[in-house]
């Protein structure tokens, strides 16, 4: 019986992802990269070399205004005016000395920035995915490009670079480090120093370009935030290694210092906030001057702009200009996929800048040979929209003019390298709208097959699991025969529906038939149930929900959109109880509704803010919005909380007598165990990144912290899970002998079943419980004291609903006119009534509002890549990223697995058949509905994204909002069918329990 509702959950878990799939295909593009070599085999590509050598140091993180003179208002002590040298040789050496701020595109990850800075090209919006195992380069680089002339090249550093650039170094002068062990703040740093010095002060080493990749900067950044003590240290550190480095410089060598990227004001990074993008870049050169004395530049060929917050604007150029401008400053070819346009300062030689007009010359040929190259490619219909334009602006260039004529080539050649650019960051934000089509199709589709079968199952009350069985052999004989459709519509229109490929059309088929033969099932009387009166029942909190993606603004503050959603979804509760026939229901309700209501506003307190809430948000997650550390009282509460939660929910068991068997056990024992191990873990983390105890106590702290969170999730998943499977029902038996009146002289045996009247409900709650003491863990300080008010929450929810019902039973029963029928066993089991989308309401909307009080936003740097080092000191495949997923994505797997509860809640198994029945009918029910909840928010925001795709916000806000409603979708089925098949549908110990007969 458990494996027909299985199969049902199954198949709309494959219909989502199927149009997750084909949606993402058209929606998020990666963009051809050419694998051509700019090879310069007649010497007329490049110029001669300005410097034989050079030294190329990467401080990660690095903002501009870590190195700015005229720093933003307020000025930070911990990171402003600390590294000084850039600023000091700029101010006293200004034709040797240069200082920029570059324009990072975004994602403003490492992987996607060396991939600009050394081949000067532009990621996509998807490419941020490769940051986390990224493969090789396989475009024409900078890199390349060394190798190609037989240069040698030093590397020691950040290991991506040797991921992406294999073969690249020489591996006598090779020296990588781990890059994702954020919480060691100095072993890459002084390896770079160990290595790097004793280089330059060899001078006879055979090496012609030295690449130093720091990390300290970065790691205290996303650590302990820009505002801490420690980064000042880091930075006192790098001004003093770039000191060492300055003195040891010979004249023919070149220092050029750069950031990747920049940080926001948390120390994290990823997305395109002005913080993240902005990185410093600082070139110097300690023999020939780079610009001639008397150069008069042209004001149009330098671009200034203001850093948030400073009142003096800075030199401001794009970090993929770094690639032709130092290629051809160390006589090499400009790489073959650059659209970066070369830095006027650094080739101004002569007091009429002919070196410039070389130069410049040169690069707006190669990005013309770049264009006709891509034009000629697979992918060059592409470049029809603006194709016209870019050759009207090529043939303006008169690459022979006169000397007074040069002001206006200069011109010419900067607007086609700039209007290139331009172009091909629209290029790669192109949407396959077909694809996209497809996938809508079935979002829509499943969308409304999964209606369907929500309101299908309320009308056939106990014959559900008999049509289940016929409409398995349907939809899955129909997946076969769509699949047969979708390769005869591939053969017949795939040449004209780009990149649809045979899998795409055997998927799009297959899901399309089986959700087309799902709608068409229902039997004749069914569309009755879909009438004016079910229509205006619509859950109006889902509908304005959906709605908030139609808006920017809206989506923006969505957190505080569900706040006012969540409260306003128990007003139905709230009337009821004031009407409820007794007093006890009525003061139960209230209570409880006031108790939930309570918990959720004291859940919003907790907010992380994104760039474009501000000034009108503060975060209270995190001690401030440029420090990551949890706030003092919550460092103060988080022990308390952990003892505390598993005390709570036995008192609400205590309600049903139900807090007796297994959940005495876990209860006392195990959860408080696992959970204060979790707490123990993040206050340890805290006192080991302020190094409250010393330095010297670093590599204690961090052992014996992981060892407390091996042992809260190891306790949890072999105790407490074997405790569950093996006796999962919270009941206590007694027996006692009693005189027989029947039979005097005569005694006979009684038996006492306490916790009987919620078996199903506290069985799963223990379930349930389980998995809360498995992400606590994985969730910040701040993020305990919200998994316990949502535990709160839920359980004041279910007690509410489960009023609700004796009232609506109660009402029943007296508007029958037979009162009697109310001593009937069952005569108000919640089993009895089908599912109300109105109870789901508040759980689904409390999912998104603890996604969002657990220091989460829609948004890149929002990600909390501290949870990947809770099991493990270093970055560990796969159980890195599924820590991070799981502290992103736990809160909506969290709350979807406590759907049944509405189901099970004060639910006996009473001796008739039908109750089982309609308990896991409602089992059913309750997850469809879950998922058709977060489903139709995943189709309101894909509609809105295809519609709004050329709206200004599409990368910033409307793609990263789909990509999240998408993973949350995938998220809630997985919970949904592993609380079926684990907790309820499958438990073999719980079935053969709870059927007491």
């Amino acid at each position: 019986m458990a494996a027909k509702g299985l199969s049902l959950l199954l198949w709309v878990f494959f219909i989502h992802l199927a149009g997750i799939y084909l949606y993402t295909r058209g929606f998020l593009l990666t963009r051809l990269a050419l694998s051509d070599v700019n090879r310069c085999e007649d010497g007329q590509c490049t110029l001669s070399p300005t410097h034989r050598r050079a030294v190329v140091l990467i401080i990660d993180a690095l903002r501009f205004d870590f190195l700015s003179p005229h720093p933003p208002e307020p000025v930070s002590p911990y990171h402003h005016h600390v590294i000084t040298l850039p600023q000091e040789l700029t101010a006293r050496k200004p034709t040797h000395s240069f200082l920029f701020e570059m324009f990072s595109d975004p994602p403003t990850t490492t992987l996607q920035r060396l991939k600009g800075i050394t081949t000067g090209s532009l990621p996509t919006f998807i490419d941020m995915g490769s940051n986390f195992g990224g493969s090789s380069i396989n475009e024409d680089s900078f890199i390349g490009q060394l190798k190609a002339a037989g240069k040698k090249v030093a590397f020691m550093g950040d290991d991506t670079w040797t991921t992406v650039f294999p073969d690249s170094f020489d591996p006598n002068m090779t020296f990588p480090y781990d890059s994702f062990n954020v919480e060691d703040l100095h072993t890459v740093d002084n390896g770079v120093t160990e290595h790097l010095v004793p280089l330059l002060q060899d001078r006879k080493a055979a090496w012609d370009v030295a690449i130093g990749h720091f990390l300290g900067v970065d790691h205290v950044g996303h650590r302990l935030g820009p505002d801490h003590p420690t980064m000042k240290l880091k930075q006192q550190q790098m001004d003093g290694v770039l000191r060492q480095v300055v003195d040891l410089l010979d004249n023919e060598t070149l220092l050029v210092l750069l950031g990747d990227h920049g940080m926001d004001r948390k120390g994290d990074h990823g997305g395109d906030g002005d913080y993240e993008t902005s990185a410093a870049l600082w070139i110097y050169s300690k023999g020939p001057q780079l610009l001639h004395p008397k150069a008069a530049i042209p004001e149009h060929l330098l671009t200034t702009r203001l850093f948030p917050g400073a009142t003096v604007p800075n030199r401001h150029i794009q970090q993929i200009d770094l690639a032709p401008t130092l290629s051809l400053l160390l006589g090499l070819p400009i790489p073959f996929n650059n659209l970066g346009t070369v830095i006027p300062e650094l080739f101004w030689h002569d007091k009429a800048g002919k070196v410039y007009t070389r130069a410049l010359t040169l690069n707006a040929q190669q990005v013309k040979h770049y264009l006709d190259t891509y034009r000629a490619s697979s992918s060059g219909t592409e470049l029809d929209s603006a194709w016209d334009d870019l050759e009207r602006t090529w043939r303006a260039i008169n690459i022979d003019v006169k000397a007074e004529d040069q002001d206006a080539q200069w011109r010419d050649m900067t607007a086609y390298t700039r209007q290139a650019l331009a172009v091909c960051r629209m290029l790669w934000a192109q949407f396959n709208v077909s694809l996209m089509t497809l996938g809508l199709t079935l979002l829509i589709t499943g969308t409304i097959a999964t209606t369907l079968l929500y309101l299908k199952l309320s009308v056939l009350q106990e014959q559900w699991e008999s049509w289940t069985s016929e409409a398995r052999r349907w939809y899955v004989t129909s997946m076969f025969s769509g699949a047969l459709l979708g390769f005869a519509g591939y053969i017949s229109i795939s040449r004209y529906v780009k990149g649809l490929e045979l899998f795409e059309s055997l998927l799009f088929g297959s899901a399309l038939a089986s959700s087309l033969v799902v709608i068409a099932s229902a039997p004749p009387s069914f569309p009755g149930v879909i009438t004016v009166r079910s229509l205006v029942r619509i859950p109006l909190p889902l509908v304005l929900h959906a709605l908030v993606f139609a808006s920017n603004s809206f989506t923006v503050w969505e957190d505080r959109v569900v706040t006012f959603l969540l409260i306003s979804s128990i007003v139905p509760f709230v009337r009821v109880g004031f009407a409820a026939p007794t007093s006890r229901l009525r003061y139960r309700i209230l209570g409880f509704s006031g108790l939930f209501a309570v918990c959720v506003r004291l859940m919003a307190v907790s907010t992380v803010c994104r760039e474009e809430q501000q000034p009108y948000c503060h975060v209270t997650f995190f001690a401030s919005s440029s420090l990551p550390s949890p706030p003092s009282l919550v460092i103060w509460l988080s022990m308390p909380t952990a003892i505390a939660l598993p005390w709570v929910i036995k008192r609400f068991l205590k309600i049903s007598q139900s807090d007796k068997g297994s959940a005495a056990i876990v209860l006392t024992s195990i959860l408080p165990f696992a959970l204060f191990m979790g707490s123990a873990f993040w206050v340890l983390e805290h006192f080991d990144s302020s190094e409250a105890f010393g330095p010297e106590l670093t590599s204690t702290l961090r052992w014996v912290r992981t060892l407390f969170a091996r042992l809260s999730m190891g306790g949890v998943l072999s105790l407490g899970c074997a405790l569950w499977w093996l006796v999962p029902l919270c009941l206590k038996i007694s027996t006692e002998s009693i005189p027989d009146p029947t039979a005097p002289g005569q005694s006979k045996r009684e038996v006492t079943v306490i916790g009987f009247a919620n078996t199903y409900g506290a069985s799963y709650l223990i379930f349930w419980s389980l998995f809360l003491a498995l992400l606590y863990p994985a969730t910040q300080l701040t993020g305990h004291v919200i998994l316990a008010l949502v535990a709160v929450a839920i359980l004041a929810h279910l007690e509410v609903v489960d009023s609700v019902r004796d009232v609506q039973g109660l009402e029943a029963v007296f508007a029958s006119g037979n009162p009697s029928a109310i001593l009937k066993p069952d005569a108000l089991q919640p089993a009895s009534t089908s599912l109300r989308f109105s109870e789901l309401t508040p759980l689904a909307l409390l999912a998104v509002h603890t996604f969002f009080a657990t220091g989460h936003q829609a948004t890149i740097p929002s990600i909390q890549w501290k949870a990947a080092f809770v099991l493990t000191p270093t970055l560990t495949y796969p159980l890195s990223p599924l820590l991070v997923t799981f502290n992103t994505l736990g809160p909506h797997f969290l709350i979807a697995l406590a759907a049944p509860l509405l189901t099970l809640w004060n639910v006996a198994p009473l001796p008739q058949p039908a109750t089982d029945v309609r308990v896991r009918r409602n089992a059913a029910q309750a997850g469809l509905g879950m998922m058709l909840y977060h489903a139709t928010l995943l189709l309101s925001s894909a509609v809105c994204s295809a519609w709004l795709r050329r709206h200004l916000m599409v990368w910033k806000i409307f793609a990263p909002r789909f990509m999240l409603s998408a993973l949350t979708v995938v998220a809630v089925d997985l919970a949904v069918c592993s609380g079926w098949a684990s907790g309820w549908g499958m438990c073999p110990a719980a079935r053969r329990h709870c059927s007491l007969r």
